[in-house]
């Protein structure tokens, strides 16, 4: 019998503090996995954030033992190929999202991280995971291959590391996660809220305006041939010395005294 929506209500709890959104995924009982009302939450919520310039830093989190378990199989299993097609593509969209959006995103992983949630902490810019946390894409153990999931991972480990993650399903855990650039930081289970928070807040001390120019053009330049990078980089810098940022950051540098950004002045 498929189960109710009712009875596993997908929920997204958001927190503002001092320029960080921090969000945390809230389907403990289903492992914060993926259904597809939770990825419309997210989707709401992280359009929304890119459309506010005060908010400079987004935090991914979760309650429960787990970080994310994947897509919902319970609500996969009870639908059909049509349903699956928008899933699907939903997904695939909240991923490009996060990459996308102005704002750094940075995943804070507890505990275990699957498939699509694996691919959700491989797609934000920044991953710190716990010690204990673990990360894998075990599909091929019930004859789904993790395609989707794939995608982000290829683009953060290399192709033979990834194949393996892939074709065995087998977990590693965070310090090898580390070691395959998969997340960027690891920490003792009971820091990670606050090394989390310390890490993001450090950002958002940034300025906005650069900390966008600066997303974009790093996903801009990474698959381009390096001489086409060199020239887009270029003129990417022009530009970004012409913001009202980087004019009182410089000055601010000159005259041995911290900037004052724009944001800031609000």
């Amino acid at each position: 019998m498929c189960p109710n929506s009712n009875d596993t209500p997908a929920q997204l709890l958001r927190e503002d503090h001092k320029g960080v959104a921090w969000l945390t995924l809230n389907r403990p009982k289903a492992r914060n996995s993926l259904s597809s009302e939770l990825i419309e939450l997210l989707q709401t919520e992280l359009n929304q954030i890119a459309e506010t310039p005060s908010i400079r830093v987004v935090v991914i989190s979760a309650n429960g033992p787990a970080f994310c378990a994947g897509h919902d199989l319970k609500e996969v299993t009870c639908s059909d190929q049509a349903f699956h097609e928008v899933l699907f593509a939903r997904c695939s969209e909240l991923m490009l999202s996060i990459r996308r959006m102005p704002q750094p995103v940075i995943a804070s992983v507890q505990s275990l991280a699957t498939a699509a949630g694996c691919q959700l902490v491989a797609t934000c810019d920044l991953a710190v995971a716990a010690r204990s946390a673990r990360f894998a894409t075990p599909g091929v153990h019930i004859g789904l291959f993790c395609s989707t999931p794939m995608v982000a991972l290829t683009r953060n480990v290399s192709p033979k590391q990834a194949m393996q993650l892939l074709l065995t399903g087998d977990p590693i855990d965070a310090q090898t996660a580390l070691a395959y650039g998969l997340v960027s930081q690891v920490v003792d289970d009971e820091k990670l809220q606050e090394e989390t928070l310390t890490l993001a807040l450090k950002i958002a001390s940034k300025s906005g305006q650069t900390l966008r120019i600066g997303k974009e053009a790093f996903y801009q330049q990474l698959h381009l041939s390096e001489a086409d990078a060199y020239r887009y980089a270029s003129d990417v810098m022009v530009k970004n010395l012409q913001i009202v940022d980087a004019k009182e950051g410089i000055a601010a540098f000159v005259e041995k005294r911290h900037p004052v950004w724009e944001q800031d002045k609000e």
